[in-house]
């Protein structure tokens, strides 16, 4: 498949930026000069930041910020994350001081890899599930579905399709994303802004837990430390493990701007592959900055299913680590797929 084509499934497209600087305080005497065209700069490209001054005012001396963290007049972006940042100038006078700001767009300083799929087995599947989060956990595969009055948590077996284990959702919520920790599951649900942990060993539900700075419930995966939660935007939430609080999130950026619809997660080697939402398409995203290092068109194996009129897009993937496969399915498919991925020659 062409790469203009495997760029259009995974939605590369240019942020719209507002050029030029701007400022807290509109009476400021100063503003912030940078060599960022259109505030607009690549990672590993290094930052020039000086200090507007028309009314030559004497001033005793300038501090330069970005997202608070203090820089140098001339920084490398090596290890900052990527998509919208904020520079921050702190003028020092008589005693006093004036702040100014100005957007910063950090975007990656390269393409995406494009990757292939060697299919492997087909397995039955629900037709009915609207498949939300999948995941493996000592040998066994776990699964979340969606919609109003639908929503379940499952354990199955994905070789027969078989529901081994089942529970329905109370008739208010709709479930999202699951990933499961030291035997915890977790389970997030969409607009509730609430989240439940269950024992993943007889799926009894233990607490809930709330949403801080996200507004809605919709992927969950974890680096065997902590988690990782989407909200249907371009960010990914970081959470604390213990109290379930988002402590920070990157933004998902290429070289040429923002991947937005962020759903289902799953961690693999290192990576976070994200599914976007109402595409057929994958992400592999660089968890320490928010870069997509490469994608993933898998819209073939959705023609490979039973067409019907309730058929929906692909979502729902799990890492089998006792393979090193990856399993594959969609919303009201009926069939799972294991495939190995690979870097595209």
């Amino acid at each position: 498949m062409k790469t203009t084509n495997i760029l259009t499934i995974t939605f590369l497209y240019v942020l719209l930026f507002s050029c030029g600087s701007s400022s807290n305080d509109k009476k400021s005497d100063f503003s912030i000069k940078t060599n960022a065209p259109g505030n607009g700069i690549s990672l590993h490209e290094t930052l020039n930041v000086s200090l507007k001054n028309p009314k030559n005012i004497a001033f005793d001396s300038v501090a330069y910020f970005l997202n608070d963290i203090k820089i140098t007049p001339s920084t490398p972006l090596n290890e900052q994350k990527l998509g919208k940042q904020i520079i921050k100038a702190t003028v020092y006078l008589n005693g006093e001081s004036q702040t100014v700001t100005q957007p910063l767009l950090i975007l990656n300083d390269t393409p995406p890899t494009v990757y292939n799929f060697e299919l492997l087995n087909e397995y039955p599947h629900d037709i009915t599930s609207y498949t939300q989060g999948l995941e493996f956990y000592n040998k066994k595969l776990y699964e979340s579905t969606g919609q109003y009055k639908e929503s379940k948590l499952r354990q199955v077996d994905f070789k027969t399709g078989e529901v081994l284990k089942n529970i329905n959702l109370a008739n208010e919520y709709f479930g999202e994303g699951l990933t499961i920790l030291n035997d915890n599951l977790y389970q997030l649900t969409w607009q509730k802004g609430t989240g439940f942990v269950y024992d993943v060993n007889t799926l009894e539900k233990k607490s809930t837990f709330k949403y801080n700075n996200s507004k809605e419930g919709w992927g969950l995966c974890n680096d065997g430390k902590i988690l990782y939660k989407s909200d249907g935007t371009e960010k990914i939430w970081i959470l604390d493990p213990e109290t379930l609080e988002e402590k920070d999130y990157i933004q998902i950026y290429t070289n040429k701007g923002k991947i937005g619809r962020v759903n289902e997660l799953e961690w693999i080697d290192g990576k976070i592959y994200a599914n976007i939402y109402q595409k057929d398409g994958v992400a592999i995203i660089n968890p320490k900055n928010g870069a997509v290092e490469g994608v993933i068109d898998f819209s073939s194996l959705k023609k490979k299913v039973t067409q019907h009129q309730g058929l929906d897009v692909l979502n729902g993937m799990a890492f089998n680590p006792d393979t090193k496969t990856l399993f594959i399915t969609g919303k009201r498919w009926d069939k799972m797929f294991e495939v190995k991925v690979t870097p595209k020659n």
